[in-house]
């Protein structure tokens, strides 16, 4: 009776994975019997790199690391959450000292230094941008500042914040906190709703830039165009609302398009191609449920009005940093995305052709850490960080 108890068991978690999508990498179920809006909306077939490629740990000491870019020389520059510090790493793996002359942050919670991004002419003029949780009378935000690194490596010089991501809320959650340069020369800045329910609702709220995705220049105004220019009752920087907790932003080397992600509650993480002026539907549709177990709202995936995502994953995988893949030695990865993961405990790599994802890959996922960023560096390879302080190297053997 055992032995017949533990066929079924095994068999009934295989016809589960087999459902759908036969080869799905996700196998365990999902929180909610949610039905998809389109084929391959989740657990879209599973793929594997046919390319050998191998990856290193650099150093396992980092402390907390939350964003990371790479130099023009191919060192990378980190920036540790809770230390509120930036960091230089070789190809050593050696550390810098902590890079002085940043403002304080609060690490509180998901708060700290979070992303950072190097100006398109940092070889130049030597000027980084990044976020941090910043403490204010009436709570906290996201905010976004610039400074000069010394020619000595050793300090921030002249940093200024530059915009802050309003109403403040005291609290320690969903900050948001990605940023990117477009094409332009302007930022993309992410935020979030700051989870509690009391702010949830200024997601879909255009007088708040909390849920946001936000479009600026690099001196905070908002940029000439974005789509609710001239709106009454509506923020001018704001270029996309209807947000969670977007943990990260790509642009697709080819087409130049917006890519984001964010975190779901329980189950519907998602990844979105962000639209100018789109609605992205939260808290009204979501394919998660709360974490209490109970329905998000009136428990509705779908409305008129409101994007859907071009893909989602349930149960989370609890995406954070991510970028595309523009480099040449790997060709099958060309313009795929690459996800850190932090519950799911992998890197997510996903093929994407015509806006739709087709194929799901989980990197390095016997390595048991919760990867927070991902960039490519000045030498093609991909290098994450992960919350436990590592940071890997991956590339062709």
């Amino acid at each position: 009776m055992k032995k017949n108890a533990l066929f079924a068991l095994a068999f009934s978690v295989i016809a589960f994975a087999s459902c759908g999508q036969s080869a799905s990498v996700e196998t365990k179920a999902p929180n909610s019997d949610y039905k998809s809006a389109f084929p391959g909306q989740t657990r879209i077939k599973a793929v594997k790199t046919k390319t050998a490629y191998d990856f290193k740990v650099l150093t396992e000491g980092l402390s907390f690391p939350w964003g990371v870019k790479s130099l023009p020389d191919g060192r990378l520059i980190v920036t540790e959450k809770e230390a509120g510090s930036l960091r230089i790493v070789n190809q050593k793996g050696e550390l810098s000292k902590p890079i002085t002359g940043l403002p304080a942050v609060n690490s509180k919670g998901q708060g700290g230094l979070l992303g950072l991004v190097l100006d398109p002419a940092f070889e130049q003029n030597r000027m980084i941008y990044w976020t941090f949780s910043e403490d204010v009378d009436g709570g906290n935000h996201t905010s976004v500042a610039k400074g000069k690194l010394s020619a000595d490596e050793s300090k921030i010089e002249g940093a200024t914040v530059i915009y802050r991501a309003t109403p403040a809320y005291k609290g320690a959650l969903h900050y948001g906190g990605r940023i990117l340069f477009d094409k332009s020369g302007n930022l993309f800045v992410s935020t979030g709703e700051r989870s509690d329910l009391a702010t949830r609702p200024q997601a879909q709220d255009l007088n708040s830039a909390l849920g946001k995705v936000i479009h600026i220049t690099t001196d905070g105004k908002a940029v000439a165009g974005n789509p609710f220019e001239g709106k009454a009752g509506a923020r001018p920087e704001l270029y996309t609302y209807g947000h969670r907790n977007v943990q990260g932003l790509a642009l697709h080397p080819e087409t130049g398009d917006l890519w984001e992600n964010e975190f779901g509650p329980r189950g519907g993480d998602e990844v979105n191609r962000i639209q100018a002026g789109k609605n992205y539907g939260w808290p009204t549709i979501t394919y998660g449920i709360e974490y209490s177990g109970k329905k998000v709202g009136e428990a509705i995936q779908q409305k008129a009005g409101l994007e859907q995502p071009v893909y989602y994953w349930d149960p989370s995988v609890s995406p954070s940093g991510m970028t595309f893949y523009s480099g040449n030695a790997i060709p099958e990865w060309k313009n795929n995305l690459f996800i850190g993961c932090l519950s799911g405990m992998h890197i997510a790599r996903l093929i994407i052709q015509n806006n739709k994802v087709v194929g799901e890959e989980r990197l390095l996922a016997d390595e048991l850490q919760r990867f927070r960023d991902v960039t490519q560096g000045k030498d093609g390879a991909l290098y994450a960080i992960t919350d436990q302080g590592r940071l890997y190297r991956i590339a062709k053997k």
